[in-house]
């Protein structure tokens, strides 16, 4: 029939079909203009963190310590290095994961058939179809012959859904999804059968296109962390210049020697300036997006990886992410009563006949996903193959009997021809004529197997002669063989997943645009918590308020829409959530922009999800999604652990810059031994804590509260109490020194490498948020290592060089001096141990382990 119906149609002409090209502009979605290296590269220096790096280097400059400002700048060049890396690999990733949006397509024009791009549709353009078509525009059906299509990136639903030609009084739009529609929709694919359309919509007046503008008006959200943090340093800044400002005045009032109080005040500044917070974000942030890319997960915003380790809801869409957006046979019913779940186990005998038949039912060659699992059952479990045999004639569906049948001819000759028929359960037994308890039975298993969330067809065959062969369904004397349940199953490790999620206090909530019975099947097997069920039309109900009161009890939400999936998004964040939001649909491109944590699946998902989301799935493992939150929590925990070591690192250092003016003891450290220090400091910060394994039972714990800063007083107090720590141990030992008659030099030697060993010790005491001495000494860190050795043999090589002890007017270090190497930073970690364990137990367990354990 469509090969005659081409005939009927001239379509339209090329100058008209250039006309309206020219008028309405090319079909298909605007994309984002690509990220080149040379872009990225711009977006990086853009970025204020790296912008208060290069701005710290420069003060450094102006301050005449290059040493110290080569080093800035060349951890600022390597941070940027790295994000410009993993960012040209995300983009270039995502490139080769694109599919042809705008696929070809099958139009008449001048009355002949030709293939054109589909950007080159048009308004009007007449489409052919057949199976296995990628729809490339929205389209009213003019014929159709028993035209099904996939509408599932549109609607969640894996289930193709009956199309019909347009009939006088239809509207002239609807929403995707359901049966007997006429209307068609650009990213659908034709599973069956074939048809003539007429265009409707192209580009940005399709459907996807009214997708892609309610995209246009969501704005990302500013990165949390990267505010806070310019907060900070901008804060520690000024008062580190104030501070140096009033050493500078004292100091020269004091003592009268104005030129030495100026190298006290730059020496107070460069104490105080605190530009490894920068630092510390930007490599740690740079370096988990490599981390996480390992696992197969592409973070296209940093700020992501912030908002991971706080994500307390994780929305899924069902169809391709939580399962295999493939069908499955899942159970099989025969008229005995005898039921099979099929899974690893081979059914036995009798059931093969229902596999044979159901497999007769459907195309030799299939496409619609039903079908082909029909094929796959009967190849898994080695039915016998009939392939020999000849097709002969086909019966499709009808609105009034949705059945269809094949009509074979088996090799031998003189056997009879065999029908098979599958469909419907109650259009296959009105061709059985089942009646009474038979049928009754039937009803039932059909019941039992939906509930469960199956699609269930009926399978019937009957035998006929070479004259009858071309008869209606209705002519033929069929026999109920069974019923095949089908499923679209989870994918691998789903379950596991959630069960990780749930155990992590972050609840899991199901959004789809499939049906309740089915959603709730998928939902119990995945092990999503108790929760309501809510429809999409349940949510179009409700006002935002009431939606914001209602969703904190909804575990499932199905039968919803674009719009509404955002509507959900937004009303848990304004219940003060941290959502994270999983998908691979154009319906579920807004919610994705919308959420703070955007995921798409990298394989199966769309270009719009890919662009909307922050963090893509390369290869759509909905258990990657928890292992990129282990290591979000991971990198939060060890931002965390290096804050502090700065704030405590930084108490000593500037106690004994600015301690000797006040005390008028002899000063101990200029610009040049504390550009010495922060060499030590920032790859510390920068190596050994990015390096840092994660906190025990770090998956067991709650999310952390959205509203929690960063630089808060329990994460500062105690590390400026550690730091106390050191600075009274190493002011006693300047104090002793100077009473024992040791000289400037010696001094200033004796308590520069002392303060080396006590920040080692500062290191090992923030390694850990536990008390236990066995982590902060022995856990595995090679960077650390690393470093550990790096230090020392620079230690070494002052000692023992007399250019670089004499620019640094030290003294060599007499035996007498190295217990106090060794007593003081033993001191300091055990000291700042028993502080750790007295604020567990005194303070309400404040610490962010024992909090969680706790909790």
């Amino acid at each position: 029939m469509i090969a005659d119906a081409r005939l009927d149609h001239i379509g339209l002409s090329a100058s008209q079909a250039r006309q309206r090209l020219t008028e309405d502009g090319p079909n298909e979605l605007p994309r984002p203009k690509r990220r080149t290296p040379l872009r990225i590269t711009m977006e990086v220096l853009h970025e204020p963190m790296f912008a208060m790096l290069l701005a710290a280097g420069g003060i450094y400059l102006l301050l005449g310590d290059r040493t110290e400002a080569l080093i800035l700048l060349g951890f600022a060049g390597l941070s940027i290095i790295i994000t410009i890396i993993q960012q040209v690999r995300t983009e270039r990733t995502l490139e080769a994961l694109r599919d042809l949006s705008a696929p070809r397509a099958l139009v008449i024009r001048d009355g002949e058939s030709m293939r054109i791009p589909g950007r080159e549709i048009v308004m009007g353009d007449i489409l052919i179809l057949e199976a296995g078509d990628r729809i490339a525009a929205d389209a009213l059906l003019i014929e159709a012959q028993e035209l099904e299509a996939d509408e599932s990136l549109l609607t969640g639903e894996a289930v193709p859904v009956r199309k019909r030609a347009a009939q006088s009084g239809d509207a002239e739009g609807a929403e995707p999804g359901g049966d007997d529609s006429p209307h068609l929709f650009s990213g659908a694919v034709v599973t069956r059968g074939g048809g003539i359309a007429r265009v409707t919509a192209t580009g940005m007046r399709s459907r996807i296109g009214q997708i892609g503008r309610l995209l246009e008006t969501l704005d990302t959200q500013a990165p949390h962390l990267q505010k806070e943090t310019a907060w900070m340093v901008s804060l520690c800044a000024v008062g580190g210049v104030a501070v140096a400002l009033l050493v500078v005045l004292l100091y020269g009032w004091l003592r009268n020697d104005w030129l030495a109080a100026l190298l006290a005040g730059i020496a107070t500044a460069m104490s105080l300036l605190p530009e490894e917070f920068p630092v510390v974000l930007t490599i740690f942030l740079a370096m988990g997006a490599w981390r996480i890319a390992q696992v197969g997960v592409l973070t296209r915003r940093a700020a992501a990886i912030e908002a991971l380790g706080a994500a307390t809801v994780l929305c899924t869409d069902k169809t391709g992410t939580l399962t295999q957006n493939r069908m499955t046979v899942t159970e099989l019913w025969l008229p005995s009563g005898r039921v099979a779940a099929l899974g690893d186990r081979e059914p036995q005998p009798e059931f093969h006949d229902l596999i044979s038949a159901a497999a007769l039912a459907s195309a030799p060659v299939p496409v619609d996903p039903m079908e082909v699992a029909f094929h796959s059952t009967a190849r898994d479990f080695r039915v016998p193959a009939r392939h020999d045999w000849e097709l002969v004639h086909t019966n499709g569906l009808r609105p009034d009997l949705l059945a269809m049948s094949n009509v074979w001819r088996p090799v031998q000759a003189g056997e009879p021809l065999v029908v098979a028929a599958k469909g419907a359960p109650e259009a296959i037994a009105r061709l059985c004529r089942l009646d009474g308890d038979a049928h009754q039975a039937l009803v039932q298993a059909v019941q039992t197997m939906a509930t469960r969330g199956m699609r269930v067809l009926g399978v019937a065959s009957a035998k006929t002669g070479e004259h009858d062969f071309g008869k209606g369904h209705e002519a033929h004397d069929f026999t109920l063989i069974g019923l095949v349940g089908l499923t679209d199953p989870l994918r691998a490790g789903v379950s596991e997943a959630t069960a990780q999620c749930h155990s992590a206090g972050i609840r899991v909530v199901m959004i789809t645009g499939d049906y309740p019975a089915t959603a709730q099947a998928i939902a119990e097997q995945a092990g999503i918590g108790s929760g309501a069920l809510m429809t999409g039309e349940e949510v179009r109900a409700l006002s935002d308020a009431q939606l914001c009161a209602r969703v904190q009890d909804v575990a499932i939400f199905a039968r919803t829409m674009p719009e509404q999936k955002l509507r959900i998004v937004s009303a848990l964040k304004s219940a003060g959530e941290v959502v994270a939001m999983t998908g691979d649909g154009v319906n579920d491109a807004p919610a994705l922009k919308a959420a703070h944590i955007g995921i798409a699946m990298g394989r199966r998902g769309t270009d719009v999800a890919r662009e909307a989301a922050a963090i893509v799935l390369v290869d759509d493992d909905f258990g990657a999604i928890v292992v990129a939150i282990r290591l979000g929590r991971r990198i939060y925990d060890n931002i965390r652990k290096a804050v502090a070591f700065i704030f405590a690192v930084h108490v000593p250092i500037a106690g004994l810059a600015i301690s000797p003016l006040l005390l008028d003891l002899p000063l101990v450290l200029g610009p040049i031994q504390i550009a010495l220090l922060e060499m030590i400091i920032d790859p510390v910060c920068a190596l050994v804590f990015e390096a840092e394994r994660e906190e025990s039972r770090i998956m067991e714990r709650p999310p952390r509260a959205p509203a929690e800063r960063l630089f808060s007083g329990r994460l500062i107090l105690p590390s400026v109490i550690h730091g106390g720590i050191a600075f009274a141990l190493l002011l006693a030992l300047h104090g002793a020194a100077t009473v024992w008659g040791f000289g400037p030099d010696r001094v200033r030697a004796l308590l520069f490498f002392t303060l080396v060993a006590s920040i080692m010790a500062l290191v090992l005491a923030n390694r850990s948020f536990s008390t236990s001495l066995t982590h902060a000494l022995w856990r595995n860190n090679v960077a650390l290592r690393y470093v550990a050795v790096a230090v020392l043999a620079a230690c070494a090589m002052i000692l023992t060089l007399e250019p670089l002890r004499h620019t640094l007017r030290f003294a060599p270090l007499e035996r007498a001096d190295l217990p106090f190497l060794l007593l003081v930073p033993v001191l300091v970690l055990f000291l700042c141990e028993i502080v750790k364990n007295l604020q567990n137990r005194i303070l309400g367990s404040r610490l962010p382990r024992v909090e969680w354990e706790k909790a």
